[in-house]
């Protein structure tokens, strides 16, 4: 099996002022093309700031990541942005969506400022998308008219515009309720099974039980990898990292 994601003794120390503080520290893993990753963790254990470094979206003190041929530590900001809006799709909690911007618009303007397809290329796709998360007939709403759900389906629609390799997801459910968060990680399953490689953070146990393996963080380490599929022993793992 193709290894995706390389993470070598990643640490990341941030410093305000005098105080500075260590978020990882020496973490390395693997993620296989087309797994399904739960990265699970007390609050402050790294969890984020491990999937924000391998994103693009921070930068380490020391070690490295590499995604597909990409290696992080050795690009530039633009290579960096270019890289997040080519290889990456990003699912947060809070949708980040662009309240001014219809459905559609959102969905379409990653692949826009990318310039890689056609308009009419890119409203096929995005069409496609928001058919298949179940949000066609949303198109032209705005995002303050959705529930939470729908929402976070267009968010995952904006995060599949440019057919990311690899798909990071903060807390994906985290603002939903009970039974939008189930089908978030349904879709999110489907889109898995087709090939799609998924790290996702939470805190959720009954979550990364979706996930083919769950990663434990404490303290900025790699403590622990277990398989998915069991939320009962995930909960009993995450409890001993108390």
């Amino acid at each position: 099996m193709t290894t995706l994601v390389r993470v070598s003794e990643l640490k990341k120390k941030y410093q305000t002022g005098e105080v500075s503080f260590e978020a990882l520290r020496g973490i390395s893993l693997e993620i296989a093309a087309g797994d399904f990753v739960a990265v699970m963790g007390q609050s402050g254990s790294g969890k984020s700031t491990l999937l924000h470094i391998i994103g693009g979206l921070d930068q380490s003190s020391s070690g490295w990541v590499q995604v597909g041929e990409h290696r992080l530590d050795k690009m530039n900001q633009t290579d960096l942005a270019v890289f997040r809006r080519d290889q990456v799709g990003f699912v947060f909690q809070f949708f980040h969506l662009v309240e001014n911007l219809n459905v559609q618009a959102n969905v379409e303007l990653p692949a826009l400022l990318s310039g890689t397809k056609s308009k009419k290329e890119i409203r096929q796709h995005s069409t496609e998308l928001l058919e298949r998360l179940g949000i066609a007939d949303q198109a032209h709403k705005h995002p303050w008219e959705l529930s939470g759900g729908q929402q976070q389906r267009v968010a995952i629609a904006r995060a599949f515009i440019n057919s990311p390799r690899l798909l990071l997801a903060d807390e994906p459910t985290g603002n939903l309720d009970s039974a939008s968060g189930s089908e978030v990680l349904d879709i999110l399953g489907e889109f898995n099974r087709q090939g799609q490689t998924i790290l996702m953070v939470t805190h959720s146990a009954e979550d990364a039980a979706r996930a083919d393996s769950v990663l434990f963080i404490r303290d900025g380490r790699l403590v622990d990898r277990m398989p998915g599929g069991n939320d009962k022993a995930i909960a009993q793992r995450l409890v001993g990292l108390r």
